[in-house]
């Protein structure tokens, strides 16, 4: 009776017995342990993703405002523009010898609600968005050419919107699609980005100029309202970017810049470090994922107790079982161990099962995610959620057992051996 073997086949004789009650509990366990695995691998994955995540750049340079909504407008293309600085600022960062790269953005325009954004060849020549990974052309694609209307789209705005090589399209003023903001002008595309796994993935990039020359546009660079003139070239004195993108030499230029344009200057702002301006934006809404924590850890108490008082109320049903046992020569010790040996298989059944809960959560959290940031969870990403969380609520479910094994443990050999009428 000792034998580890029959344990294990007692329990099993009894899950089978009351196997309405287990399912029941197996079931919100699952979802506790599910909800729990998710919501902590989800929150870290999305703090690495945004914080520290396949930027490619040290800061942004931007108009006077918010630090965090000039990142989120050009890193993550998410927010509306604060407004726009001359391009003698552009010029100026790119002049600085301790700027490695300076790219400009132009934003303001859409296409079926993907963003487009005006810049420069440096973007796929000079810029690496990973350690000495650029941006890398599918199918034969290429660059588009800074003086015609041509295009690259990223990997999922192909994906989603069919556009290949070859394909044209009308751009639409505005950032949010508006059938009626259609502009005349007819762009081509020339180049599909391999997937990056980054915001990138969901733009649409178009030569700055396009972006200047586009139908109901207006440059005010200089101070004064300028709008071109098809074949004739532009004054840089009325250019202007939506933001500047920079890569610096090394980063005491970071603190440089912040000293002379943050804090002693009034005509722009510099977005840096990037990854602390997120960080700053997690920190504020840190609570709405305690939030989520915590009704994740309330499921799995309650699931926790509903397994205590399945096995308690099922102990009376059973005392004469014990009572056998116990004549047959189990000790009171064996028939604790057989309860808590229960619950814990209950809650292990449960763990098991919340893995496919889990996986559910986050392939639907990692859709809405990439659809709206382009940013790539990884459900096989290794996290210790996915081992701690099954050993706590083992022993959890232990625990649990403790209430009822000792009501077992208490059974009375002739009281519950005498036979019933």
């Amino acid at each position: 009776m000792h034998k580890r073997g029959n344990l294990f086949l007692i329990v099993r004789r009894s899950l089978r017995q009351h196997a309405l009650s287990t399912l029941i509990t197996t079931l919100a366990i699952a979802l506790g342990s599910g909800l729990v695995m998710a919501v902590l691998i989800i929150r870290a994955q999305a703090y690495d993703a945004f914080t520290g995540g396949q930027i490619g750049f040290d800061a942004v340079l931007g108009a006077r405002g918010s630090q965090l909504q000039l990142v989120l407008n050009t890193i993550f293309h998410l927010e509306t523009s604060q407004g726009n600085i001359p391009w003698t600022m552009y010029q100026a960062m790119k002049n600085d010898p301790r700027v490695e790269l300076a790219i400009p953005y132009a934003l303001g325009d859409n296409y079926r609600g993907f963003r487009i954004v005006g810049t420069t060849l440096a973007l796929f020549t000079d810029f690496e968005y990973r350690e000495d990974v650029k941006f890398h052309l599918q199918g034969g694609g290429r660059p588009f050419d800074p003086t015609r209307q041509e295009a690259v789209v990223g990997s999922y705005v192909s994906q989603k919107l069919g556009l290949n090589v070859g394909d044209t399209f009308n751009p639409y003023h505005g950032l949010v699609f508006d059938e009626s903001m259609r502009h005349v002008e007819q762009y081509t595309v020339v180049g599909v980005l391999a997937p990056t796994n980054s915001p990138s993935d969901r733009v649409i990039w178009i030569p700055i100029d396009g972006i200047y020359r586009m139908s109901g546009h207006v440059l005010r660079g200089g101070g004064s309202e300028y709008t071109a003139q098809a074949g004739q070239e532009i004054p840089d004195a009325y250019k202007e970017v939506s933001a500047v993108m920079l890569k610096f030499r090394t980063p005491q230029v970071g603190f440089m810049m912040d000293q002379t344009i943050n804090k002693q200057g009034k005509a722009a702002t510099l977005a840096w470090p990037i990854g602390a301006v997120m960080a700053n934006l997690f920190d504020k809404i840190g609570w709405m994922n305690q939030i989520l924590a915590l009704v994740a850890y309330l499921v799995v108490v309650v699931a926790g107790g509903s397994i205590l008082a399945s096995l308690y109320n099922s102990i009376n049903e059973r005392r004469r079982e014990f009572a056998i046992l116990r004549a047959l020569g189990a000790r009171r010790r064996t028939v604790f161990t057989i309860i808590v040996l229960e619950s814990a298989t209950i809650a292990a059944l449960g763990t098991a099962v919340g893995f496919i809960v889990y996986g559910v959560i986050f392939a639907s959290a990692a859709v809405i995610v990439r659809a709206q940031t382009g940013i790539v969870l990884d459900v096989f990403q290794f996290h210790p959620a996915l081992v701690l969380t099954p050993i706590g609520i083992i022993l959890l479910g232990a625990i649990a057992g403790v209430v009822p094994a000792l009501k077992a443990y208490q059974t009375d050999v002739a009281t519950n051996l005498t036979p019933t009428s």
